[in-house]
């Protein structure tokens, strides 16, 4: 049967590791899971709450696709409270998780055949979800110096219709601070680039707080998710920020591609959003967890790193081993019981000589991962 071209896009090569480490754990081994990024606690007990209240007194049928008004309203309020950003809640669109938001943005924003930037090392879904669409990613290889970011002179040319930047990024976990992030913001609309924002990793921050393309402009589109820090990876809820002029063109590509994002999630992630106490207790076990990695990670010959200032990542450059880093991932699963991401995910150029260690989980895990790691190498 004939397929589209569209479609053949690589690998998500973390989800290969993923069930490699299930296969070994069904043949009863114990694995450590560095390999995922996704956060070892559950979501908030009052959004498990709220969403019990609601099965009991709710059909939870479809929402209007913007979302739940009081979701939206809720989400709006955040940005007063992180960012002193005063937005209107009509700006705010909630997404079946933030892939949605990608393919919404992607979609509103640019046509078939159109280039867009993206930084290497990067989350590969970004080209990926591109290449489905008939839209072509640029590959933009940054620097340790420039801490993995893209700078503005990587925006000085004629062929991009847009550019997508993360901060704090996965699989670096490295921060923009204000006068970068307007840099780039600024470069985008002297030249009439989209600027697209990839927030989904705010409120996961060890220093200076995470800064929102929101406070240097309206005309962005800021994608977020209640994924990482409010740890509802599974529920598939996320949102989205536009100018209020895309407001209805979102809308009218949401009720099409997705009707609504699920109810029972909107409901879960309203309550979730006034659970501080147990999402501060979360970013407490991610800062123990990096203060673990960065002080043994060293001792396991993994010294070559970028500390990270936000997320649950520690990217590790392992070129020096002289062996591809997917076939070195192969290894320390097998003889370690450590799952751990090789960097060909987030970037295929460089990536054979780099590996991810997420550090989500609860700080036992990490500690007994750490020890293998060292037990391995022989350190």
């Amino acid at each position: 049967m004939r397929s589209s071209t569209r479609g053949e896009v690589d690998p998500f090569i973390v989800m290969d590791v993923m069930e490699a480490a299930r296969a070994e754990e069904a043949r009863g081994r114990s694995v450590i899971h560095m390999e995922v990024g996704q956060p070892g606690t559950p979501a908030p007990e009052a959004a498990r709450r709220a969403l019990t209240r609601a099965l009991g007194a709710d059909p939870l049928g479809y929402t209007v696709a913007l979302g739940l008004p009081a979701l939206r309203a809720r989400i709006a309020r955040l940005y007063g409270e992180w960012y002193d950003v005063d937005l209107d809640p009509g700006r705010v669109v909630v997404t079946a998780g933030s892939s949605a938001g990608f393919l919404l943005a992607f979609t509103a924003l640019f046509d078939a055949g159109e280039r867009v930037a993206i930084g290497d090392p990067g989350y590969p879904s970004y080209r990926n979800i591109l290449k489905s669409l008939g839209l072509v990613p640029v590959r933009i290889e940054t620097s340790a110096q420039n801490r993995y970011q893209p700078v503005p002179a990587d925006l000085d040319r004629d062929d991009l219709a847009g550019v997508l930047i993360a901060s704090p990024a996965n699989p670096t976990g490295t921060m923009l601070d204000k006068a970068a992030l307007g840099a780039l913001v600024g470069a985008a609309a002297e030249r009439g680039i989209a600027f697209v924002s990839d927030e989904i990793y705010h409120g996961i921050q060890y220093g200076a707080r995470a800064v929102s393309a929101l406070e240097l402009s309206d005309e962005v589109y800021v994608i977020n998710s209640f994924s990482k820090y409010f740890s509802m990876t599974g529920w598939r809820i996320g949102w989205m920020v536009v100018p209020e002029a895309h407001v209805r063109k979102i809308e009218r590509l949401a009720q099409n591609m997705f009707i609504c994002a699920p109810h029972a999630s909107q409901i879960a992630a309203l309550a979730a959003m006034d659970a501080g106490g147990e999402l501060e207790a979360n970013l407490a076990t991610y800062r123990a967890n990096r203060a673990l990695m960065l002080a043994e990670l060293p001792g396991a010959g993994f010294d070559r790193i970028a500390p990270p200032d936000g997320a649950f990542y520690i990217y590790a450059d392992v070129s020096g081993r002289g062996e591809d880093s997917r076939a070195l991932c192969a290894r320390i699963l097998r003889e370690a019981g450590v799952a751990v991401t090789p960097g060909l995910d987030f970037d295929p150029g460089r990536g054979a000589g780099t590996l991810r260690f997420s550090y989500a989980r609860s700080t036992a895990d990490i500690a007994e991962g750490l020890r293998r790691l060292r037990a391995w190498s022989g350190r």
